[in-house]
């Protein structure tokens, strides 16, 4: 296997395949005003095994379009749909967030949980835009930095690996610059990291091992999310997941 294979393999049965929560997703929901509106179409962009999706499709009158590039977590996903009862409302599609071929004005939300950076903040709420209706929603979760001022290590981590990260204030702007109304936005807590993202992805590591044979790439992979999970542990103040909710603006 390759690098994105493994990758894939370490994640394929995870809930979770990143920093998020079943409440905060909800929290988000409320901030939308998305609730109690009927026959909605939203798409979830970088779906991953489903967390968010099931959770849209069990909070409202809905029909899900999720998306993601590698058909393990869809499968995932479609497994897990049937399992919660939802699985009529969510309809998985495998494609590369940054080539989506939806037509215009298609979509009542545009939804992502921590996978826009993979086409970067900036550019994804740009791109996205056109597949809202008029007024239609976007949420987001995208990291973001909790504080002016952090340490060294936990910036240069994070801006060599995602050279987008920034403050809040930094991604409100961006919204009012792209023809968003911002609605909302929080941080997410700890809990969303740590009980519910990388204590499970730790508990997975040493069956992901021996499945290949301590490979040294499969080592690789596990000591270096093993890294991340220590410097998140150590500064767990100056960084987390902002979720973004903003309404598009007309043209």
């Amino acid at each position: 296997m390759d690098d994105v294979e493994l990758l894939v393999d370490l994640h394929s049965n995870a809930s979770r395949l990143g920093p998020g929560g079943e409440a905060e997703t909800r929290l988000a929901i409320t901030l939308s005003g998305l609730g109690g509106r009927q026959s909605l179409k939203i798409a979830d962009i970088g779906c991953g095994t489903g967390a968010s999706a099931i959770t849209l499709a069990k909070s409202l009158d809905a029909h899900i379009t999720a998306v993601d590039l590698f058909p393990a977590f869809l499968e995932e996903l479609e497994r897990r749909a049937k399992a919660g009862g939802v699985s009529e409302k969510i309809t998985a599609v495998s494609a590369s967030m940054d080539a989506l071929t939806f037509e215009p004005s298609s979509f009542d939300a545009m939804w992502s949980e921590g996978a826009i950076y993979n086409v970067g903040f900036e550019n994804g709420i740009r791109e996205w835009r056109r597949f809202l209706k008029p007024g239609g929603i976007l949420a987001v979760s995208e990291m973001t930095w909790l504080t002016s001022e952090r340490p060294d290590e936990l910036d240069h981590h994070w801006s060599g690996a995602y050279p987008e990260v920034d403050t809040a204030s930094a991604k409100m702007a961006l919204l009012e610059t792209h023809g968003y109304v911002p609605l909302g936005y929080f941080a997410l807590p700890e809990y969303c990291w740590l009980d519910n993202y990388y204590r499970p992805l730790q508990e997975r590591f040493g069956a992901f091992l021996e499945k290949h044979d301590h490979a040294p790439a499969a080592k690789s992979l596990v000591e270096a999310e093993q890294s991340e999970i220590d410097l998140y542990e150590r500064h767990a103040a100056f960084v987390s997941y902002g979720f973004y909710v903003a309404r598009k603006l007309a043209d």
